[in-house]
């Protein structure tokens, strides 16, 4: 690829931003963030100072013409939530012309998967070519679009669902929205809940896979903020600090889990490692604990009685 290539026609295929930077359409601020940095990395002169001055320059293009742009789309909600929109409206229109037909094997076999599984498919999907998109610069061209794809067919799959929180961004009119309308059965916020949470912890693990523990780490974090009750999401957690050297910030989490499930089983395979005493030693030693905090009052109380009656 050379710099005689960015025309403007040629950077019109790439209108997709969350494709341009190889983050999936649920990414929040903070992992698109991450990824910036990374592509922006890659991109960046010094990490090209031993490329021929045509890929540095064709690295220099993409990143001021494309990847900057798209990040500044992205970063916060309302861009999102526009950009959203916008892929949304292609979809309706591509869909009204022809049912949709992606080119590429993951793209395909996304559109097999029934619309409560996709989420998991899609997501891999995404990392997977993230991947490479960027190492080497020439990989750009052909897994771009792939991604713009599997965008396309998510959003297909997804239509008419509660979708990452979005509302109407009003670049869809009513009358051309009119054939897509429908009469949801009501949403059980608490299973909504559950599916948000379940993606981070899934994600951690296949992150934990690969050794990658700061994600694990982000992304239990994220699903602890969701639903704070899971001895399971605490337990990976001490987990991912544990293989990172970290045994007090491990010791901390795989208590809390243990103080939720007692009988957790990871948390109870990592107690012995940790110097920690078992759950039932655990529940046993907070008992007795709190009894003699109450015998204390309890005598504290006694003796005052007694001191009174002999004043009297």
């Amino acid at each position: 690829m050379t710099t005689s290539s960015l025309s403007s026609d040629w950077l019109n295929r790439f209108s997709d931003p969350y494709a341009v930077l190889g983050v999936s359409i649920a990414a929040d601020d903070r992992r698109i963030l991450n990824r910036y940095r990374t592509v922006a990395k890659i991109l960046h002169p010094d990490s090209q100072a031993l490329a021929d001055a045509a890929t540095k320059e064709f690295a220099s293009q993409l990143l001021a013409r494309l990847v900057n742009p798209a990040y500044q789309k992205l970063k916060q909600e309302k861009g999102r939530k526009e950009n959203t929109a916008l892929l949304r409206f292609k979809v309706r229109r591509l869909v009204r012309e022809a049912p949709l037909s992606p080119q590429s094997n993951l793209a395909r076999k996304l559109l097999q998967y029934p619309v409560s599984e996709v989420d998991v498919f899609y997501e891999q999907a995404i990392a997977q070519l993230a991947e490479t998109q960027y190492q080497p610069l020439s990989q750009f061209e052909s897994i771009t679009p792939q991604l713009g794809e599997l965008n396309l067919v998510y959003l297909q799959l997804k239509m008419g669902e509660v979708f990452i929180g979005e509302k109407r961004a009003g670049l869809v009119s009513a009358q051309e929205a009119k054939p897509l309308q429908f009469s949801p059965s009501p949403v059980d916020t608490t299973t909504a809940v559950e599916n948000y949470a379940q993606r981070h912890y899934r994600r951690a693990q296949e992150y934990m896979k690969k050794g990658n523990w700061n994600q694990a780490v982000q992304e239990l974090r994220d699903a602890i903020k969701i639903e704070a009750n899971k001895s399971e999401y605490y337990a990976l957690l001490g987990v991912a600090y544990f293989q990172q050297n970290l045994p007090g910030m491990a010791t901390v989490y795989m208590r809390q889990a243990l103080k939720l499930n007692p009988r957790d089983p990871l948390a109870n395979k990592y107690a012995a490692k940790l110097g920690l005493a078992s759950a039932e030693n655990e529940v046993q030693k907070n008992s007795k604990t709190a009894n003699r905090q109450q015998t204390s009052k309890t005598t504290k109380g006694g003796g005052l009685f007694r001191f009174f009656r002999a004043k009297k």
